[in-house]
C-alpha cells in the first residue's frame, strides 16, 4: 500500500508513530480520530497531510506532536515505526531560523530511547563520511548495537561506480552494516507504479547489477523488514524471563487475598460471624499495641497513643503543677492576713499560729484541681484519637466501623466522670487532714531555721538533662538567626552549638535568674515557639531581652519545658495584681511578723512539695486503673456483645462500595496474570534469535 506522502522539499513534518500489526483485514486508524476506520489508503495519506497542516500550517512549518497510525494488514510484520523529518540546514516558507537545531532536538528525542533501532538513511549519491543521520546516531548508540545503514537512491551512482565496498561492510564500516534499498522515482510516483511492481523492479535490479549480484539477497525492502522483525523478536526473547518472573510474583502476592474470594458469597451468615468476630478481635489487639506498645512493627513516623499518654504523665503533668504554683508576694502577703486574722484584735503573738499554716495550704491544693482535670482531658483526647486510628482498619465496613467508634467512646466518656470524681476524692482526702507528721515534713522547728533560698535545689552541676536541635527564632537571617542549632541543657547552663559534633561552640548561657514564657504561633510560620528570659531585665543574648527558641511540634515545645524545669527554669507567671494590690504589697511588717511569715512559707513549701509528690504519683495510676486498662478490659470482653445488642448482624457486616469493587478488581487482576502466563508459556523457546554482530572498526565516524 502507498500513503505515506511524498513530494519535493521537507514532506514529513511531524514524527509519525507507524503501528504495523497483523491482522486478516486490512484497514488503518488514528489515534485522533478512533472511530473512523480507513480502507481507502488514498485517504490515509490525504489525513496525515491535514493532521500535518492543522498543527503545522501550510508553508512547511515542523511540530514534535506526533501523529499516531495503526495499519492492521495480512501483508506486514508486527512492527512500530517513527518517520523523522529529514534533517535539513536552510529555512523555508513559515520555518523558523533555528529548523536546523530544533529537527535534530525531534529526532534525538525518539533515536535516543534504548528500546529503539536507528535506521540511518543515507542517499548511495552522496558522500557517506558525512552523513548527518550516521552522525547522529552515533552520539546516541556509540556502540553501534542499535544502529543499521541504509543506502537509497543506487540505482541513481554515476555511471562506472557503485556501493559494494560499503554494503559489503569493508568500507566505512558500521556494526551491524548496510542494507540496500531502491525506492520509486517521483515519474514512478506520478505514473501510479505499485508497490509489488516496485518490489519487483528492486529484486530485479539487485540480482542482475554485477557489483551486487552476490549479496542480493541480503539487500531489498523485504530483507530490511526481515532484519527489523528480527531484532523484534530477540528483544521480545530477551524479555520473556524477567516478564515472567514480575508475573508470577504478582500472582503469588494475590494469591492469600484471592483464596478467600475464591468461594466468595457476600450474603454467607457464616462468612459474616466469622469477619465479625475477626475484625473485634483485631481491633483490641490493635488497641493493645498501641497503649501497651509492641515490639512487632513499630511506627517509626509519629508516637503512638501510649507514648503520647507517657509524655501527658511525665512531661505536660509536672509542667502543668509547676504553672500553677504560688507567686512569693501573693503567699506572703495572704500569710501574713493570716495571722494577723487569726489574732484579729489582739496583739501579734510570741508563737506561730498553725491555722493559717492549714489555711495557706488548704488553699494550694485546691489549686491542684484544675491541672488534675486538664490531664484526664489530654488523656481522654488520647484514647480518642486511638480509637479512631484503630478503627480505620474497619473500612471495608462502615457500618461496623461507625458502632464500633460510638461504643468504646461513649464507654470512655462515661469512664471520665468516674475519673474525675476519684481524682477530685483524692485532692478532698487530701484537704481533710494535714499530717505534720509525715517524715518528710520539715517541721515548726526546722522551718524557724531555714533558709528561704535553699529550698529549690538544682541536679548534679555538670549533668546533662537533654539534647537536641532547636531553630533561634528571633534573630535575623543576616545575623545568623532563623536557622537550627544543636543545644544542650544541664543543671548549670544552656549551650548550643554548630551541630550534634558538639565542636564549634556559639553560646554558654547560666541558667540563674532565668524562666520560660509562651509566644504566640507566627501567622506564615509552621514552627511552635517559647521564649526564655531574665527576670531581671538584662539582656539574655547580645542585644535580647529574650530569645525565642522554635520546634517542629507542640510535643516538643512540652517536652523542652519539662527539661527547663527540671533545670529549676520556671514558667513565667501570670502577674494579674491590680494596683491596689500593689500598694498593699508596700506595707511594711514589724520583725515579729516577718519571722512567723518566713517560718509559715517554709512549712507550706514544704508540705506542698509532699502533696505534689503524691498527686504525681498517684495520677498516672488512677488514669490507668479506671479509664486505660478499664476501656482495654471493655473492649475486648464487652464490645461484641454491645454490637449485637445495637444493630443486627446483616447492617453492621454490609460491606462498602469500595471494598465490593477492590475484591471485583483483584479477582479480574488475578485472572489476566493467569491468562498472560498461558500466553508466555505457549510462546516458543526456540524462536531463533541471531547473536549481537562483534564489533568494528567506526573511527571514521568521530
Amino acid at each position: 500500500r502507498d500513503f505515506l506522502p511524498r513530494g519535493s522539499g521537507i514532506v514529513t513534518r511531524r514524527p509519525l508513530i507507524l503501528q504495523l500489526i497483523f491482522s486478516k483485514t486490512e484497514y488503518a486508524e488514528f489515534l485522533h480520530c478512533k472511530s473512523k476506520k480507513f480502507t481507502d489508503f488514498d485517504e490515509v495519506r490525504q489525513e496525515i497531510e491535514a493532521e500535518t497542516d492543522r498543527v503545522t500550517g501550510t508553508n512547511k512549518g515542523i511540530s514534535p506532536v506526533p501523529i499516531n497510525l495503526r495499519v492492521y494488514s495480512p501483508h506486514v510484520l508486527n512492527l512500530t515505526l517513527i518517520d523523522l523529518p529529514g534533517i535539513t540546514k536552510v529555512p523555508v516558507g513559515d520555518q523558523p531560523q533555528d529548523i536546523e537545531f530544533q529537527i535534530r532536538d525531534m529526532i534525538l528525542q525518539f533515536i535516543s530511547r534504548e528500546s529503539s533501532l536507528i535506521l540511518a538513511v543515507t542517499p548511495a549519491n552522496m558522500d557517506l563520511a558525512n552523513s548527518d543521520a550516521l552522525k547522529m546516531a552515533k552520539e546516541v548508540d556509540p556502540q553501534g548495537l542499535r544502529t543499521i545503514g541504509v543506502i537509497t537512491k543506487l540505482d541513481l551512482m554515476d555511471e562506472g561506480t557503485d556501493a559494494r565496498d560499503v554494503l559489503e561492510n569493508k568500507l566505512l564500516p558500521l556494526r551491524r552494516g548496510y542494507i540496500g534499498v531502491v525506492n520509486r522515482s517521483q515519474k514512478d510516483i506520478d505514473g501510479k507504479k505499485d508497490i509489488r511492481a516496485a518490489l519487483a523492479a528492486e529484486r530485479k535490479f539487485f540480482l542482475s547489477h554485477p557489483a551486487y549480484r552476490h549479496m542480493a539477497e541480503r539487500m531489498g525492502t523485504p530483507h530490511l523488514q526481515r532484519v527489523l522483525n528480527q531484532q523484534l523478536t530477540n528483544h521480545i526473547r530477551e524479555t520473556l524471563p524477567s516478564l515472567r518472573s514480575k508475573l508470577q510474583s504478582q500472582l503469588l502476592s494475590l494469591e492469600k487475598e484471592v483464596e478467600e474470594y475464591k468461594n466468595f458469597r457476600p450474603d454467607d451468615p457464616a462468612r459474616k460471624t466469622k469477619a465479625l468476630l475477626q475484625m473485634v478481635q483485631q481491633f483490641g489487639l490493635d488497641f493493645e499495641k498501641r497503649i501497651e506498645g509492641s515490639g512487632d512493627q513499630v511506627d517509626t513516623l509519629e508516637l503512638s497513643g501510649g507514648a503520647r499518654i507517657n509524655r501527658i504523665f511525665h512531661e505536660r503533668f509536672p509542667f502543668e503543677l509547676v504553672k500553677m504554683e504560688f507567686d512569693e508576694k501573693d503567699l506572703r502577703r495572704e500569710i501574713s492576713y493570716a495571722i494577723k486574722n487569726i489574732h484579729g484584735v489582739r496583739q501579734t503573738g510570741l508563737f506561730t499560729p498553725d491555722l493559717a499554716f492549714e489555711a495557706i495550704v488548704k488553699k494550694q491544693v485546691v489549686k491542684l484541681k484544675e491541672p488534675c482535670l486538664k490531664c484526664v482531658d489530654l488523656v481522654i483526647q488520647e484514647l480518642i484519637n486511638t480509637v479512631r486510628q484503630c478503627t480505620s482498619k474497619l473500612g471495608s465496613y462502615p457500618r461496623l466501623r461507625e458502632e464500633t467508634e460510638r461504643i468504646v467512646t461513649t464507654h470512655i466518656r462515661e469512664q471520665e466522670g468516674k475519673t474525675k470524681d476519684q481524682i477530685l476524692l483524692l485532692i478532698d482526702i487530701e484537704l481533710s487532714y494535714i499530717n505534720t507528721n509525715h517524715e518528710d515534713f520539715i517541721g515548726f522547728a526546722n522551718a524557724q531555721q531555714r533558709n528561704t533560698q535553699t529550698n529549690k535545689k538544682r541536679a548534679i552541676p555538670n549533668q546533662v538533662i537533654r539534647r537536641g536541635w532547636l531553630t533561634i527564632n528571633n534573630i535575623s537571617i543576616m545575623k545568623g538567626g532563623s536557622k537550627e542549632y544543636w543545644f544542650v541543657l544541664t543543671a548549670e547552663s544552656l549551650s548550643w552549638y554548630k551541630d550534634e559534633e558538639e565542636k564549634e561552640k556559639k553560646y554558654m548561657l547560666p541558667l540563674d535568674n532565668l524562666k520560660i514564657r509562651d509566644v504566640e504561633k507566627g501567622f506564615m510560620s509552621n514552627k511552635h515557639v517559647f521564649a526564655i528570659f531574665n527576670t531581671e531585665q538584662r539582656n539574655v543574648y547580645k542585644d535580647l531581652r529574650q530569645i525565642e527558641l522554635a520546634c517542629d511540634s507542640q510535643e516538643d515545645v512540652d517536652s523542652w519545658k519539662a527539661s527547663f524545669l527540671r533545670a529549676g527554669v520556671y514558667p513565667e507567671k501570670d502577674q494579674t495584681e491590680s494596683e491596689d494590690g500593689a500598694q498593699e504589697n508596700t506595707f511594711s511588717m514589724d520583725p515579729q511578723l516577718e519571722r512567723q511569715v518566713e517560718t509559715i512559707r517554709n512549712l507550706v513549701d514544704s508540705y506542698v512539695a509532699i502533696i505534689n509528690k503524691s498527686i504525681r504519683d498517684l495520677m498516672p495510676k488512677t488514669i490507668m486503673h479506671l479509664m486505660i486498662n478499664n476501656t482495654k478490659d471493655f473492649i475486648l470482653s464487652e464490645l461484641l456483645a454491645f454490637l449485637y445488642s445495637s444493630s443486627d448482624q446483616n447492617s453492621l457486616m454490609e460491606e462498602s462500595a469500595e471494598q465490593a469493587q477492590r475484591r471485583d478488581e483483584m479477582l479480574r487482576m488475578y485472572h489476566a496474570l493467569k491468562e498472560a502466563l498461558g500466553i508466555i508459556g505457549d510462546i516458543s523457546t526456540s524462536t531463533v534469535s541471531t547473536p549481537v554482530p562483534p564489533p568494528v572498526d567506526d573511527t571514521w565516524l568521530q
